[in-house]
């Protein structure tokens, strides 16, 4: 189990997908590493999915056979767009978790961690940056119900979806992480993570970048609506999920 108090709620569309990555800590762990490029719920379903082409997910075997690895990950069709990447990800992930954390991933996040240090641990592994390390660090809290502790300390995710709706809500006005981290602690200065999947959710369903839906949109009715305001260094294009 990954946490005390699982809330529910879908990671992906595909239920037994969905229920590997809410029942196995290294299947969330390597699902993170998925989580970049391409829409959530596929990267979400990605752990499964390796799991059934390799025919297990041992951590072990991983290690021992990454060229396996990358083989299923680039079997047609590709689990991920980064096919040449992302295995290596998957085995220096694999690696790390059974040298340091004795083979269980859930061992990075015990309760009682404070979050920082949850997301500090995360940032070490390849493939995991700031973004998502926040965002794994949230969902640890808010989807799981890990009791990190230090909650005030975080943060959200530098998210497209998230940016966007921080702008075009008036919650700031210039689109860097230090803005939108200090918007954040202001809005909600006991848990500022609180605020990541709400606004990621805002801007992936309603806040798009062209032709937003303001009238259908959950806060609408108190948005001021700057929807001339664009996310800086991103162009007109189709989104991808949790960078």
């Amino acid at each position: 189990m990954l946490g005390a108090a699982q809330t529910g709620g879908a990671f992906t569309d595909v239920p037994a997908a969905d229920a590997f990555i809410k029942t196995h800590p290294e299947a969330f762990l390597i699902g993170v590493l998925f989580t970049q490029g391409v829409p959530a719920e596929r990267a979400w379903a990605g752990p499964h999915l390796l799991a059934r082409r390799l025919g297990h997910f041992d951590l072990a075997r991983m290690v021992e056979e990454p060229g396996r690895v990358a083989e299923a990950v680039a079997e047609a069709p590709a689990l991920h767009r980064f096919v040449k990447t992302l295995p290596g990800w998957i085995v220096d992930a694999a690696r790390r978790v059974l040298a340091e954390y004795g083979g269980d991933a859930a061992a990075l996040w015990p309760d009682g961690t404070p979050l920082v240090e949850v997301v500090a641990r995360l940032r070490a592994f390849k493939g995991i940056g700031p973004k998502k390390a926040v965002m794994a660090a949230e969902i640890l809290v808010r989807h799981f119900g890990v009791r990190l502790t230090g909650t005030e300390c975080g943060s959200v995710a530098y998210d497209v979806h998230v940016r966007r709706v921080f702008l075009r809500t008036g919650m700031v006005d210039i689109d860097t992480p230090e803005a939108v981290a200090e918007a954040a602690r202001r809005a909600c200065p006991e848990s500022p993570g609180v605020l990541d999947l709400a606004t990621w959710l805002v801007g992936r369903e309603s806040c798009r970048p062209v032709d937003p839906r303001c009238d259908a949109c959950r806060i609408g009715h108190a948005c001021p609506r700057l929807t001339d305001r664009m996310v800086a260094g991103v162009g007109v294009r189709t989104p991808t999920e949790r960078l």
